[in-house]
């Protein structure tokens, strides 16, 4: 079985990881979505909200799972059994980061692949950053999110 990690801090998810979500899992016979600890962020939700609404909006996927991890994503990838990791790339200013990285993660894991998928153009746009400040605003993000994640924004900003 050929499976792939796709982590990410997912605070909160969009659509338009769900389609780089539905890109890997067109690719690959399992993809595990992790949510990513990064004490570097201070994150709207807490890790476990990350994993439910990740859960809640791929439900209707057989070939996904969903976890969390704290570390070095290569290592992650050994302990799921996974053989790349899939990167995300919106905009040539995406690039140069994840370019460093993926080379990072061949240098520490020779055996990991690191694959970029790019999301269809509408969501190029798109990321999670915009979607919280938008929704503190209160403006309409019913577009840009999956429902469950909708509703938990919602939630997180009428108190």
């Amino acid at each position: 079985m050929r499976k792939v990690l796709y982590p990410g801090t997912f605070d909160p998810v969009t659509n338009g990881h769900i389609d780089i979500i539905k890109r890997a899992r067109e690719l690959f016979d399992g993809v595990v979505v992790t949510v990513a600890i990064n004490p570097g962020k201070t994150p709207l939700f807490s890790v476990e909200e990350r994993v439910q609404m990740l859960r809640e909006s791929l439900k209707d996927f057989d070939n996904i799972t969903v976890d969390s991890f704290d570390g070095l994503v290569v290592e992650h990838a050994h302990q799921v059994g996974a053989i790349g990791i899939i990167r995300g790339l919106r905009a040539v200013s995406d690039f140069e980061f994840e370019f460093q990285m993926a080379l990072m993660n061949r240098k520490l894991a020779g055996d990991i692949t690191t694959v970029f998928l790019m999301p269809h153009e509408k969501y190029t746009y798109l990321n999670s950053s915009i979607i919280r400040n938008l929704a503190e605003l209160k403006s309409d993000v019913s577009d840009f999110v999956p429902p469950a994640v909708l509703k938990k924004l919602k939630e997180k900003f009428s108190k």
